[in-house]
């Protein structure tokens, strides 16, 4: 019997040897719920024994709970956690922020050019967040973080640096941002950017705010307590994480009472999309206020003395002064109706609009970038300021007219009323989208209501 005791016990040595805090914790849990047992049973036990207590001794065997320390062994668990980079960062810094101890992962991450570029950039690589994956002896098993190279790219690029072996490897992959919608509302209480930022609504899509509601609301002196918006936006997302802000699909302003409402809609083959109110009238004029973006008129509309002829004559359009090589826009919507040279106009091209009575002429071009039978938005390059045909200088000369009659471009788009409506064909689309925007824009107005009270 000694004997026994002696080699149960070397054996329970050994295995507490082999796996000290597994059994520790494991025999804690048996001890207790061992007493909790003989606790049980002693307080339903009877005052006194009915028959002779007896001692039992018996040996007891080791091999199961061999067994279950073995598999306890088997059982590993993965830890994750997330920082984001500093421009001081080293690699031991950033992994000691993880909650990793991984000597040998320091070492790849300063020695591989790939990985310290992408983390250890210095105030360039600032910001990202990394992810990594460690393993229950807080040994590195993966680590990833993203970026995009430029702030336009639709694609952002992800390291990704794995253990493989004993040692590891690296990877960078490209993959596409994903888009999604977010939702944000606020209440003015002092100014309008005050309550974005408490919103958390990112400044280019305050910006977006203000702009397509310019015409209607005075964003600077304007607004006042108690006033609401209400935005549904995209984001592009990395890995689930946001990177930038994207275009406003739905927004809402109430000022002093009055809703002003827009939704972003593109009609099905059309170039570009707008932003229209309910009704589905679009809040972009049918026609911007210059061709250029800068410019400045040096000839007039009417009757003047011409600068190569000499002599007085009308001068159909008005003239903008830039240099050779400006791009030029068109003003509205429409389809090139000629695009090619004509004696005293030069290189020259014709946009009909799309109600078919209006035309605007841009002339004495460098280049054409369109054809006759071309369909152009507002706004669209379609060629670039020079000096063929009659002219003095480079400059474009430009003419507005309805039903072939030359009327003062000035004046006309100073005093434009018309706001381009959804077309026939696309309003089953626009009131199935309408429905959708306006239920999400409800849902954020109840939020901003609750809110502020």
């Amino acid at each position: 019997m000694k004997q026994e005791l002696i080699s149960t016990g070397l054996a329970l040595a050994d295995v507490l040897h082999r796996h000290p805090k597994r059994l520790t914790a494991a025999l804690a849990a048996l001890l207790l719920s061992g007493a909790g047992g003989a606790f049980a049973v002693a307080s339903l036990a009877p005052a006194a024994p009915a028959e002779p207590l007896r001692l039992v001794s018996e040996a007891v065997e080791l091999d199961g709970l061999n067994a279950q320390a073995e598999a306890l062994d088997q059982h590993a668990f993965t830890l994750y956690r997330s920082e984001q980079t500093r421009a001081t960062d080293t690699p031991e810094a950033l992994l000691k922020r993880l909650g990793l101890a991984d000597p040998a992962a320091a070492a790849f991450l300063r020695k591989n050019e790939t990985a310290r570029q992408a983390l250890f950039g210095g105030r360039a690589v600032a910001g990202r967040t990394v992810t990594a994956e460690a393993d229950d002896r807080a040994a590195l098993q993966s680590l990833r973080t993203h970026w995009v190279d430029n702030p336009g790219d639709e694609h952002f690029k992800r390291l990704v640096v794995e253990r493989a072996g004993n040692g590891f490897s690296v990877r960078v992959e490209t993959a596409p941002l994903t888009v999604s919608q977010r939702l944000a509302s606020g209440t003015i209480r002092n100014a309008l950017f005050a309550a974005t930022d408490d919103a958390g609504l990112p400044d280019s899509v305050t910006r977006q705010l203000t702009e397509i509601f310019e015409a209607n609301v005075d964003f600077h002196r304007g607004l006042r307590r108690g006033d609401r918006f209400a935005v549904v936006y995209e984001t592009l997302e990395a890995d689930g994480e946001p990177i930038r802000a994207g275009r406003i699909l739905s927004a809402e302003v109430v000022n002093r009472g009055k809703t002003h409402q827009a939704l972003w809609f593109k009609e099905a083959g059309a170039s570009q999309g707008a932003y229209y109110t309910p009704d589905g009238q679009s809040l972009r004029r049918a026609y911007l206020l210059s061709a250029l973006k800068v410019s400045r008129i040096t000839s007039g509309f009417g009757m003047r003395n011409h600068p190569v002829y000499g002599y007085s004559r009308s001068h159909a359009g008005i003239d903008y002064a830039a240099p050779t090589g400006t791009p030029v826009h068109t003003i509205g919507d429409g389809t090139v109706d000629f695009a090619g040279v004509q004696s005293g106009y030069g290189k020259v091209i014709y946009v009909k609009h799309r109600n078919k009575k209006d035309t605007t002429v841009y002339a004495h071009l460098s280049q054409i970038d369109v054809k006759a039978g071309d369909q152009v938005a507002q706004g669209q390059v379609i060629g670039a300021v020079g000096q063929t045909g009659v002219a003095t200088g480079p400059h474009l000369h430009l003419e507005f007219r309805v039903n072939n009659e030359p009327l003062d471009p000035t004046e006309v788009l100073a005093e434009q009323r018309e706001h381009v409506p959804v077309s026939p064909a696309a309003k089953a689309a626009f009131a199935r989208l309408k429905t959708d925007m306006r239920t999400q824009l409800t849902a954020a107005g109840e939020i901003a209501r609750s809110n502020f009270e």
